[in-house]
């Protein structure tokens, strides 16, 4: 018997062109996928800012130094709009990330096998909600409810402070309801986020924490968050322009404001919300280019988070410091 290495036929040649073939078209196939997409993202670019041209024209720097809107007299500013957007999209970023991380490191840590994939399904439907049936939520019970109960806690607690002063809306729409609203909406996007983040840990380093003498509190501070922390900065981010970009739901329950309110009890109107609310009715060209005016800005907007997004993630990458 041969004691020599045993050689294996390759494979027959009458395969190698079409081995060729396959492998140029998809590489072609790639290549147009990515252009249509750059192409796609330039012509609504293109459309949006060509649509806007006139008002960008018309009002110039004077768009960004007013709060009026004023279509009877041709007056338009962004200011009142850009208040609400921040307001309402950075207030309910602040109060769904610690929610959704601790929502996240229960489902991931605590949470017993049974209840986990309960709650985890509960959260996931939560996010498939349709936005217009939230609003008319919002409508019907949440404003409501924040009305009778919640403002009027926080104005007792906190009434010293501008924002939780003043007046108190009947009906409940007002920018503190939007903001619970937009919490509503981020939370589910973030934790499903977070959790498969913390699932992703390795167990050794959690083992190893524990077995060292840290407490369970101490090896998620000290191994878990540090390990996940781009991830959670990209949740973040994601989470923060869903909110600046939601429209249907935010309409339902801010109120539309056509003057400034410090108060968040106050109706108010968000970048989106206004576009949203006023598109269909605008009776002047004027009126219907500053409204994609609007839209231009939230575009530009949206382009800053991302690029913002994309820093911190490599900012605080941990593999990024292993590979070099």
């Amino acid at each position: 018997m041969s004691s020599g290495p045993v050689e294996y036929p390759l494979r027959g040649s009458g395969r190698r062109l079409s081995d060729r073939v396959g492998d140029v078209g998809f590489r072609l196939l790639t290549i147009v996928a990515a252009l249509l997409t750059v192409g796609v993202v330039g012509a609504i670019v293109w459309k949006v800012f060509d649509l806007a041209h006139l008002a960008i024209t018309e009002n110039g720097i004077h768009f960004f130094q007013t709060t009026v809107w004023d279509p009877v007299h041709s007056e338009y500013g962004v200011l009142l709009f850009l208040y609400g957007t921040a307001v309402t999209s950075f207030v309910s970023l602040l109060i769904a990330t610690p929610l959704s991380i601790a929502i996240a490191l229960y489902l991931s840590e605590l949470a017993p096998r049974g209840v986990r994939g309960v709650i985890a399904a509960l959260v996931e439907m939560l996010a498939a909600i349709p936005s217009v049936v939230l609003g008319l939520w919002g409508i019907l019970v949440l404003g409501p409810f924040m009305a009778a109960h919640v403002d009027p806690a926080l104005q007792d607690a906190l009434g010293f402070l501008p924002m939780f002063s003043g007046p108190i809306s009947q009906n409940g729409l007002s920018m503190i309801t939007a903001i619970a609203i937009l919490t509503i909406m981020i939370v589910p996007i973030v934790t499903s986020i977070c959790r498969e983040l913390f699932l992703r840990v390795p167990h050794e380093l959690e083992d190893g924490a524990l077995a060292l003498g840290a407490t369970r509190w101490e090896m998620v501070r000290g191994v878990i968050l540090p390990s996940a922390r781009s991830g959670i900065a990209a949740a973040m981010i994601l989470g923060l322009g869903r909110a600046l970009g939601e429209a249907i739901a935010v309409t339902q329950v801010i109120g539309g404001a056509t003057s400034f309110h410090a108060s968040w009890f106050a109706p108010a109107d968000t970048l989106a919300s206004k576009i949203a609310g006023n598109y269909q009715s605008a009776s002047t060209r004027l009126e219907a280019s500053s409204l994609i005016y609007l839209a231009a800005i939230l575009l530009i907007l949206g382009l800053v988070v991302n690029i913002v997004a994309q820093i911190i993630v490599r900012r605080f990458d941990p593999m990024r410091g292993a590979a070099r």
